[in-house]
């Protein structure tokens, strides 16, 4: 028997949504699903930062997974600098986090690492040193930015499809090659009616009249959200199997080392969240 996958987990544990993505993994590997195990969790943020935070460190320990924390708004203040600019290069002090955060992380070798609702782009040298991916809430090819931003891009672009991806974490924002995805239509018998609704009207009076509450854009964010814990599981499985994997120069390929615009995983998602969706 060869020997377990091994996955380094960044997050800054701001709340439900990371708690989610590590009790879906950790819950995966203990039922025999993934042939794999978490070496070690890394937090941007250190205990008493935030409740939340403090309950996902809590959840760590009951995994007994090693943890390393160090506090990036305690660092940033220390040096008395804003955040940065997300278009721009990462300022030298930025760098010099990063590299404080690998020398805390020297006795680990991860075979891929997943950034796990980690609100910090990661920097060249750390993109350089391990293979990172991260969730993003579009299709390959789809919008940028938050999944609110996603949606009201799809609405005002009247688009057919949307995704989730897995992609290359790179120094630029949600910008590196796709490593494995899903898609899903936005039409038919689950959306027509809700694209009827607001088929007279521009984004900026439905973000004006109904926001977030809009039905269109709770139904899109509905069948995406359901598909983002499942793919991050059959992601690491992916990896973990060498169906996929990155090169030295962060492109991907798949098992025969060829060249791949991302992995599908759609038919394999789509069963798994079959009796999820209304």
């Amino acid at each position: 028997m060869g020997k377990r996958y091994k996955i380094g987990w960044f997050s800054t544990g701001r709340g439900a949504g990371s708690k989610g993505l590590l009790k879906t993994t950790q819950d995966a590997i203990k039922a025999g699903e993934l042939d794999a195990e978490i070496e070690f969790v890394f937090c941007s943020r250190e205990r008493s930062e935030t409740e939340a935070t403090d309950q996902y460190l809590d959840m760590i320990k009951d995994y007994g997974i090693p943890l390393v924390s160090f506090s990036y708004q305690k660092y940033r203040a220390l040096k008395g600098m804003p955040n940065p600019d997300p278009s721009t290069p990462l300022p030298q002090w930025r760098i010099d986090y990063d590299r404080e955060v690998m020398k805390r992380l020297e006795k680990f070798h991860p075979d891929l690492c997943v950034l796990a609702g980690f609100m910090l782009i990661t920097g060249p040298e750390m993109c350089e040193k391990y293979d990172i991916i991260n969730l993003h809430p579009a299709a390959p090819g789809g919008p940028a930015g938050t999944w609110q931003q996603v949606i009201w891009k799809l609405i005002e672009s009247k688009a057919d499809t949307q995704g989730v991806k897995m992609h290359v974490a790179i120094p630029a924002l949600d910008m590196g090659p796709t490593a494995t995805y899903c898609t899903f239509s936005i039409r038919g018998k689950a959306f027509d009616r809700y694209w009827e609704e607001i088929r007279e009207k521009t984004v900026e009076e439905i973000k004006k009249t109904q926001g977030v509450e809009n039905t269109l854009f709770k139904t899109i964010r509905q069948h995406g959200a359901v598909r983002e814990l499942p793919l991050t599981v059959a992601t690491i499985r992916a990896f973990s199997q060498g169906k996929v994997r990155i090169t030295k120069d962060r492109q991907v390929v798949d098992a025969a080392g060829h060249l791949i615009k991302g992995y599908d995983l759609t038919g394999e998602i789509d069963r798994m969240v079959k009796d999820k969706l209304p």
